[in-house]
């Protein structure tokens, strides 16, 4: 995984298991890497790791299940999809809507 300047690296982590679950790679009630094996296999501090595991966990989207590990929670993919696009529409959005004002766009011109 490359990292991006712009935006914290636990939270491109936290991006990268949403994505997977999306993508249908991790599904309900999967067990995800542990803390030290993300870690590891990323090449980041595991410290790192665990902060994203708390984002997901604050989210409803993963679970600890204490002495066994991490595991994809019930619903996941439907608060991912619901986070996703509320942060689509809040921070994407605006920056593509004004572009396109910028060069005189409209979405016909898109070929969508």
């Amino acid at each position: 995984m490359e990292f991006s300047e712009n935006k914290p690296i636990y939270l491109q982590i936290a991006d990268g298991i949403a994505e997977k679950i999306l993508g249908g790679d991790l599904k309900e009630g999967d067990r995800i890497l542990s803390v030290r094996e993300l870690g590891a296999e990323l090449g980041v501090n595991p410290n790192t790791a665990m902060r994203s595991y708390e984002k997901l966990t604050m989210d409803g989207v993963i679970y600890n299940q204490r002495g066994i590990g991490y595991f994809v929670a019930d619903g996941a993919r439907e608060i991912v999809l619901r986070n996703m696009r509320a942060d689509f529409i809040q921070n994407e959005v605006p920056v593509i809507k004004r572009k396109m004002e910028l060069l005189q766009l409209k979405v016909s011109d898109l070929g969508l």
